[in-house]
């Protein structure tokens, strides 16, 4: 089952989208799809509506796709997750997740234009697997439980500015939480379809040339262990998103540090999540 919002910015209906194709008009179950709806059991009640045959179709040609998740409490990122991606950036293999904070009002439609900020020389790209939490996780006891917490999963580009990030300050905040920094989606992919994360390929294209071409199967913490890990230090509620890291290929650890531009595009994949493509542009 895929869930997805759509409609302009602040205004879009919530939906979800089956196996042929069709797409159906949540509002008469929810408001929206956030951590409320997640709270409340909204997944099963999807699934029953679609059992009954009593959602009504939802025209979607020519509409925006907004972020699949509403509001999200917190953005969680993990940093250097992958050995390629440490490897590229000279950064010691961690031995402990590295993790971070973005802002959730980062979080933009799959398909929305991105902002490179004024004075930025240094934006980046990082195409991850986001997964989002359906159950409050504190302390969990194990990695086995994390997956009883998860929702489900979707695609995040987190987007960087690495001057921002890496030279401005000992935090990693300003390059990562500018505007638009974070398109999620078109989706959420439910995890009982998703089915086991860690086998996930993933793919980040630069105006047609491959620059990323990855495998979740080569995280350095999987995504158990992150929720098990992150339930330790803080409170995981309901419709929060956890960027769980980016392989090899950013533009900090390539050739050159061929950085973004105006009117670059990009386009990500992960098997089964769907795809993204925006576009920069100068504010």
């Amino acid at each position: 089952m895929k869930l997805l919002r759509i409609g302009a910015p602040g205004a879009e209906t919530p939906a979800v989208r089956t196996d042929d194709g069709q797409t159906f008009d949540l509002s008469g179950l929810t408001g929206d799809i956030d951590g409320e709806f997640f709270a409340a059991g909204g997944i099963g009640k999807v699934q029953a509506a679609l059992a009954e045959g009593s959602l009504p179709l939802l025209e979607t040609s020519g509409l925006r796709i907004g972020a699949p998740v509403a509001r999200p409490g917190k953005v969680v990122c993990v940093g250097l997750n992958y050995r390629d991606h440490a490897e590229e950036t000279g950064a010691a293999v961690p031995e402990r997740p590295v993790v971070f904070m973005k802002d959730p009002a980062t979080v933009s439609g799959p398909y929305d234009r991105v902002p490179i900020p004024r004075r930025s020389v240094k934006t980046d790209w990082e195409v991850e697997l986001a997964a989002v939490i359906g159950r409050k996780a504190r302390y969990l006891a194990d990695p086995s439980e994390a997956a009883d917490h998860i929702a489900g999963y979707a695609i995040s580009n987190d987007v960087s500015e690495r001057e921002f990030q890496l030279e401005y300050s000992a935090q990693w905040d300003l390059g990562k939480s500018c505007e638009g920094f974070n398109p999620l989606g078109p989706w959420l992919v439910t995890a009982d379809e998703v089915g086991d994360p860690r086998t996930l390929r993933l793919h980040l294209a630069v105006n047609g040339k491959v620059r990323q071409d990855g495998d979740t199967k080569n995280m350095i913490f999987d995504v158990a262990y992150l929720v098990w890990y992150l339930s330790q230090y803080m409170v995981l509620y309901p419709g929060d998103v956890i960027n769980t890291g980016t392989p090899a290929g950013v533009a900090l650890g390539l050739p050159g540090n061929p950085y973004l531009r105006s009117g670059d595009v990009v386009e990500l994949s992960i098997d089964g999540l769907g795809s993204q493509r925006q576009t920069f542009v100068s504010t």
